[in-house]
């Protein structure tokens, strides 16, 4: 039987990669995002694996719920949900931050994961089944400076994932987090608001982490049998020894 994955933010990053890679192991695809043309080429690229797109904003509880009612009946049960919509904005001192940034980090990161959750844990309630992974990060675990809000949105996931998976436990839904260190994606360009040079500095002098890195991990965890429960996962680089420790060449 077809299992279906649904993963969001899958335009781009971590969730495009990890939608390439639950392809391979044969999950079909329910894709989230906002950029809807981003989405139609994965999907082509993807073929001839089933895959759904649904075109939201992770903030907007209305919108998503309404996204996922209106899934075709043979993309309704979802087996696999990857929390992976998010991101960083800005990098400042919390006396020089901006609140707009704020509002952004915790209504995407935290907010955002619990929209899509809402809307798919009465699913698996009923079929008491289902597996979520939520991406956190090492700021979620250690705090750096002018990470502030960022790191404290990541905390949160943290929490989060720890009180679902204590709450679903009962109904034989798996909850776990994977935690990425430094990862070549688009993050920092939208953390330092397309600054292109900026961002290219952050991975400069090592070799950073990849998407699909990260995206072999959640494959190797959702593929797990039933007895077994990966709960926690932190991946750094190779040249990375914490949060902001990093042997540059």
């Amino acid at each position: 039987m077809t299992r279906t994955a649904f993963v969001s933010g899958a335009s781009s990053g971590i969730g495009r990669a990890t939608a390439v890679a639950l392809a391979a192991s044969g999950f079909q695809l329910v894709i989230t995002g906002r950029r809807r043309e981003r989405l139609e080429a994965l999907a082509q690229q993807l073929a001839p694996t089933p895959v759904h797109i649904l075109t939201f904003d992770v903030r907007d509880r209305a919108a998503v719920e309404a996204a996922v009612n209106s899934l075709p009946a043979g993309f309704q049960s979802i087996d696999v949900l990857v929390n992976n919509a998010g991101g960083a904005h800005g990098l400042a001192p919390i006396q020089d931050g901006d609140p707009n940034d704020w509002d952004l980090m915790l209504d995407s990161n935290v907010k955002g994961l619990l929209n899509v959750s809402h809307a798919l844990l009465p699913g698996m309630k009923e079929r008491q089944k289902g597996h979520i992974i939520n991406i956190g990060s090492i700021a979620g675990h250690e705090v750096y400076a002018n990470g502030n809000v960022y790191c404290a949105s990541k905390a949160a996931v943290a929490a989060l994932t720890k009180a679902m998976r204590i709450d679903l436990l009962p109904l034989h839904i798996r909850v776990a987090e994977v935690n990425p260190g430094a990862v070549e994606t688009e993050f920092s360009q939208v953390r330092f608001k397309g600054d292109a040079a900026r961002a290219a500095k952050v991975y400069e002098g090592f070799d950073p982490l990849k998407p699909e890195d990260i995206a072999e991990v959640i494959q190797f965890m959702v593929t797990r049998p039933a007895n077994v429960h990966i709960a926690e996962i932190t991946v750094l680089a190779g040249a990375q020894g914490a949060a902001t420790l990093i042997r540059r060449e």
